[in-house]
């Protein structure tokens, strides 16, 4: 998908100032989809640049000036995918990537286990190989993306989401170490949730299962050998949840 609009900093950026971003793979980043100018959790795509700063570069991120960055990079695009990425140059450094719209998976997905966790998995950070290759490999068996499982056989999330697990009344969110998403935390508390380990054995004792990612959800139709059906009354509860979360203006 080609980009609209690149900018570093507030500026078009040079051959030069990529050397940086794409030589090294230290880094961290945000995705959003912005609809009508807005954004939602803003506050919490925020929070998160501003944390992952301070792990990683020991330093505070001025979020009043990525919003401007971000209002900046979006100015006449009102609906449209983004990117930040935050690195560290002389200075921290803030770039925007502004793309075409995004919109979740028309058909349910069947996800291959993987055993992979994501370094430093509270973090969205660059350099994200290991995804890729567990995805490549679980398309190339005939599945949609993998589902990334610990050593001790615990769930811990999908390649590029986080997954919720149905048993009729409760979703339920791994806890084995898992990146935080912003579509998560904007979900859980408008669900039935709690947080549990989820073995990958007792997969198939839940009758529905979702993915939540910046760009939207989607049902789940299996895991490896376990299939689901698309379960509507889970399926309604996350519509209406999703449904509820407010815009906010960038």
């Amino acid at each position: 998908m080609e980009p609209i609009r690149v900018e570093i900093d507030g500026r078009e950026p040079t051959v030069a100032d990529l050397y940086q971003p794409l030589l090294s793979n230290y880094g961290h980043f945000t995705a959003m989809q912005v609809r009508g100018g807005r954004v939602r959790g803003l506050d919490l795509h925020l929070a998160r640049l501003a944390g992952a700063t301070r792990e990683l570069f020991g330093t505070d991120l001025d979020t009043g000036r990525v919003r401007e960055l971000l209002a900046h990079a979006v100015r006449g695009v009102p609906d449209a995918s983004v990117r930040i990425n935050v690195y560290r140059r002389e200075e921290l450094t803030t770039m925007v990537f502004v793309r075409p719209p995004n919109r979740p998976p028309a058909e349910p997905l069947r996800l291959r286990s993987a055993p992979y966790v994501r370094p430093a998995a509270h973090l969205k950070h660059v350099g994200g190989f290991g995804q890729g290759y567990w995805g490549r490999r679980a398309e190339a068996e005939g599945f949609d993306d993998a589902l990334l499982v610990d050593p001790s056989g615990a769930v811990c999330e999908a390649a590029i989401a986080n997954i919720g697990f149905f048993d009729g009344t409760v979703v339920t969110w791994p806890d084995a170490p898992h990146l935080p998403g912003i579509a998560m935390q904007l979900l859980k508390p408008r669900l039935p949730s709690k947080d549990a380990r989820v073995g990958l054995a007792d997969v198939g004792a839940f009758r529905g299962a979702f993915v939540a990612n910046s760009i939207g959800v989607a049902p789940v139709a299996a895991v490896d050998d376990v299939t689901f059906g698309v379960d509507a009354v889970l399926m309604r509860l996350v519509a209406d949840a999703e449904a509820s979360i407010p815009w906010d203006a960038i």
